[in-house]
């Protein structure tokens, strides 16, 4: 692994505070909020890949994961990728 990458396990326990039927898109944003903090990047900046957001959607909206493990790696032009790391 490159210095520019790091692996954590991220709570999603938060999530259930959100209403039902939007608990996995608030999933979605909370990864892109903590990987930015640890990126020291903005959001906007931030991109989930494909695989996380399966695996986030796989219990469909109202069941996201209670906690998942990711890998975000910090590119070379300052954009940050989020992956699933499973």
């Amino acid at each position: 692994m490159a210095s520019n990458e790091v692996v954590l396990s991220i709570n999603l326990r938060d999530v259930k505070k959100a209403s039902r039927t939007r608990r996995a898109p608030y999933a979605a944003r909370l990864i892109k909020s903590i990987a930015a903090r640890h990126a020291k990047v903005d959001e906007d900046k931030v991109k989930l890949s494909e695989s996380l957001n399966n695996v986030l959607w796989s219990n469909g909206i109202q069941r996201p994961p209670s906690k998942i493990k990711v890998k975000i790696t910090k590119r070379e032009d300052g954009t940050v990728l989020v992956e699933y790391q499973g």
